[in-house]
C-alpha cells in the first residue's frame, strides 16, 4: 500500500460531508468503502439513518499487532453503523512518557490506521513537557504524515505556557487538539487537566481548535467551564451513559460545539451512542454531534 497523506485522506470525503453540514443538510455518507453491518449484534435502534464518526479511541494490547486490533475494532464499529473512528495512543500507557516512547506509540497508531482502508483517522500523541520534541513529532505525523489532530493526556496540566508553541503550530496545520479533561472528587493526577485548564489555554490561543475530552468528567461543571471559549468543543465520551449530558451541552454550548466519542475499548460504542441517540434534542443536532461537527472540524 502506498503512503497515505493527510491531504489525500481528508480532501475528498470529509470536505464534501462538511459542506453539506454547513449548508444545513445532513452530511452525505463518505467512507472509503461501503459499511455492511454484521447480522449478529445489529442494534435494535435504527442507527443506519445517521452518519457516525467516533472521535475518541485507543489501541489496547501489547500482545496483538496494531493491524489486528484495528480489524477487531472495525468489526465492532460495523455492527453499530460507525463509519470512521479516531484513534490515538499506543501501549503501554505511561503518564509522563519520554520522547522516544511517544514516538514508538505513534508508530503503533500509524500502523493501525494504515491497515484501516481509510476508516481510521490518527491523532498524534504528545507530551508537552518536551516542547521541541513535540513540535518535531507533530510535523512528522501531521504535516508530513496522515494524522489529522493532536492528543494530550496527563503529563502536565494544559494551562501551562509550555503548550502555547504546540497550540500555535496546531493552528498552522489546522489540527484540532483533543485534551483529556477530568475533575475527580478523589483528587486528580498531578498533571491531569480539568476543563477550566483547556479554557485558559484556548483563551490564549483563539486561532486553535480544542476538544475537551469527556466534557470534563464532572460534565455539569466542565460544560460551564468552557462555555465562554468558543474555540473549545465538548466531547462526551467515557463515563456512564447518564441522561442529560447531551441536552445540557447543547443548551449551554450549542449543537455545533458537541462531539460524539466512545473512548473505545474502555467503553462500549453502544453505551456512548445512547447518550446522543436517546437525547431529547432535535434530529439535526444529533446528526451534527454524531459526525457533522467532527467532519467540519477536520475538513478545515
Amino acid at each position: 500500500m502506498g503512503k497515505i497523506t493527510r491531504r489525500a485522506l481528508l480532501s475528498g470525503a470529509a470536505q464534501a460531508a462538511a459542506a453539506g453540514t454547513l449548508l444545513g443538510h445532513a452530511p452525505a455518507r463518505a467512507t472509503a468503502r461501503a459499511v455492511a453491518p454484521a447480522a449478529a449484534g445489529t442494534p435494535a435502534c435504527d442507527l443506519d439513518r445517521y452518519v457516525i464518526w467516533d472521535a475518541h479511541g485507543h489501541l489496547y494490547s501489547a500482545d496483538t499487532p496494531p493491524a489486528e486490533q484495528m480489524a477487531s475494532l472495525l468489526r465492532a464499529a460495523d455492527r453499530m453503523h460507525i463509519e470512521r473512528v479516531v484513534v490515538f495512543m499506543g501501549y503501554p500507557w505511561v503518564y509522563d512518557p519520554e520522547p522516544d516512547e511517544v514516538r514508538r506509540q505513534n508508530d503503533q497508531v500509524l500502523e493501525a490506521i494504515e491497515s484501516s482502508d481509510g476508516r481510521a483517522l490518527g491523532f498524534v500523541y504528545l507530551n508537552p513537557k518536551h516542547t521541541q520534541e513535540s513540535l518535531d513529532e507533530l510535523d512528522r505525523c501531521v504535516r508530513d504524515g496522515p494524522m489529522v489532530g493532536i492528543k494530550l493526556w496527563v503529563s502536565i496540566r494544559c494551562h501551562d505556557p509550555c503548550l502555547d508553541p504546540i497550540a500555535v503550530r496546531a493552528a498552522e496545520l489546522n489540527a484540532p487538539i483533543l485534551q483529556h479533561t477530568w475533575s475527580k472528587i478523589t483528587g486528580n493526577l498531578p498533571g491531569e487537566s480539568m476543563a477550566e485548564d483547556v479554557a485558559a489555554l484556548a483563551a490564549r490561543n483563539p486561532a486553535t481548535t480544542f476538544i475537551a475530552a469527556h466534557a470534563g468528567g464532572d460534565w455539569e461543571t466542565g460544560i460551564r467551564a468552557i462555555r465562554g471559549t468558543p474555540n473549545v468543543t465538548a466531547e462526551i465520551c467515557g463515563g456512564d451513559p447518564t441522561a442529560g449530558i447531551v441536552e445540557m451541552a447543547v443548551r449551554e454550548l450549542g449543537a455545533q460545539r458537541v462531539i460524539y466519542g466512545s473512548d473505545f475499548r474502555g467503553r462500549s460504542f453502544a453505551s456512548q451512542l445512547a447518550k446522543v441517540v436517546g437525547a431529547d434534542i432535535p434530529e439535526e443536532s444529533k446528526r451534527l454531534i454524531l459526525a457533522g461537527n467532527l467532519q467540519r472540524m477536520l475538513a478545515r
